[in-house]
């Protein structure tokens, strides 16, 4: 039998994923997120949501440019702490390894085995959340996780999960 539920329940966001980007003055910074998901296969689009009231809001909106890393089990506390500090006055990444990406200005995560770099197309403000939609314009994966056709072996990569 099914009982009403609070409407504060929500579908459990998942993967977790630390999201990079680049400040107009070079600034890196980077948060996890755990609302993403595919929206478009051609062209290729991701979206994430980002409360307006973070610090890596404020760098896409005006870079209009970001990185989905997805982040391993082996992560937990880097993407706890990247959650839960603010970049405002914190260089979050001081102690995380990154390179630069190569068509967008933002650094990937090197310990995260995948990376999307995105280009945002469109932005909307549905409700406490603004929705970021970024197109893909490359991945990067560690060669490890990759089949014979370069596709991503997603089963060999332990992903974050809440």
């Amino acid at each position: 039998m099914k009982k009403d539920a609070t409407t504060n329940s929500f579908i459990n966001p998942e993967p977790h994923v630390i999201i990079s980007c680049r400040d107009k003055d070079g600034r890196d910074n980077a948060l996890s997120i755990g609302f993403i998901a595919n929206v478009s296969f051609n062209p290729r689009i991701i979206m994430i949501a980002i409360l307006h009231t973070r610090y890596s809001h404020h760098i896409i909106k005006e870079s209009g440019e970001f990185v989905v890393n997805i982040a391993t089990e082996e992560l937990k506390s880097e993407v706890e702490y990247l959650g839960s500090t603010s970049g405002r006055d914190t260089n979050k990444l001081e102690n995380i390894s990154t390179t630069d990406a190569t068509l967008i200005n933002a650094p990937l995560i090197d310990m995260c085995p995948v990376n999307f770099e995105c280009r945002v197309v469109e932005c909307l403000k549905p409700g406490t959340h603004d929705v970021f939609f970024g197109e893909v314009l490359k991945v990067h994966c560690d060669e490890k996780y990759l089949n014979n056709n370069k596709s991503i072996n997603w089963d060999k990569i332990n992903i974050l999960h809440s």
